[in-house]
């Protein structure tokens, strides 16, 4: 039997690269924008009926019915 002429491929070693940290300035914003959007979406889910209402009729309340209740929030 005849053996193969080509040789076996060698794989090149991968230096790892070092990421540069991301500063704090850079992320604040974002960091602030999605907090104050949770925000405003918890008060959608949890509050946003009764005394507190602040768009009127319930069609919000249905809209978020099944995630106010999977929340644990009472709502009826």
């Amino acid at each position: 039997m005849a053996q193969s002429a080509i040789a076996p491929a060698t794989v090149a070693p991968v230096s790892p690269t070092a990421t540069a940290p991301l500063p704090i300035r850079a992320i604040l914003p974002w960091a602030v924008f999605f907090g104050l959007l949770m925000l405003v979406l918890l008060y959608f889910v949890g509050a946003e009926q009764g005394a507190t209402s602040l768009i009127s009729g319930e069609g919000v309340h249905e809209w978020v019915h099944d995630g106010r209740h999977l929340l644990g929030f009472p709502c009826h």
